[in-house]
């Protein structure tokens, strides 16, 4: 939780980068949002060995290399996989942005996390989800320094270099800008090609 309160600090700082570059008065335009970053992607590798026993699957990855794992008990139903089966990984992030007016939300941190594995006798597999919202106010906006002080629930502040101080036209010192970051990772093993 520690490591996603860094990188939503630091996304802080891109939120802000992010709004639209308009000279228009904050009060003519609604407080910014938007998607700052978002990606997926997929790996897939193929069963070479296993040991059930000893729990230790090996993994030829697409570049060829092998790669041995040590799987824990958390993932169930180990005897179902074979030699020759597929690992299909699949990973999605996304760090999006709001800024509201002051009372429209409150300083703080909320995540939640959702986890689902393979139903009984079924190829093993697992999805993750998690979610980490952080919720910080405007402290202070130095536009000659291109900087934005940024206070936390828990009282520290936290200066932020932005690179664009005409993106600033739409925020206010007592605005709250949250940040959301979402995670989710999918695993599952498919049998071999026949």
């Amino acid at each position: 939780m520690k490591n996603a309160l860094s990188i939503l600090v630091v996304a802080l700082s891109v939120a802000l980068l992010a709004c639209a570059s308009t000279q228009e008065t904050a009060s003519s335009q609604p407080p910014p949002s938007g998607l700052i970053s978002e990606g997926a992607a997929t790996a897939t590798a193929i069963v070479e060995k296993i040991d059930v026993a000893k729990r230790l699957v090996t993994l030829r990855k697409a570049d060829g290399q092998l790669t041995e794992l040590q799987v824990d008990e958390s993932v169930k139903n180990l005897p179902q996989v074979k030699k020759g089966d597929r690992v299909v990984v699949k990973y999605y992030e996304s760090l999006a942005y709001e800024v509201n007016k002051p009372g429209a939300a409150t300083p703080g941190t909320a995540g939640a996390e959702q986890v689902a594995t393979a139903a009984p006798g079924a190829k093993p597999g697992r999805v993750a989800a998690r979610q980490v919202e952080i919720t910080t106010t405007i402290e202070a906006i130095d536009k000659k320094m291109s900087m934005v002080t940024l206070k936390g629930a828990d009282g520290k502040l936290t200066p932020v270099k932005v690179r664009d101080p005409s993106k600033l036209d739409r925020v206010r010192v007592g605005d709250l800008v949250t940040i959301t970051y979402s995670q989710a990772v999918a695993v599952a093993v498919e049998p071999a090609p026949k």
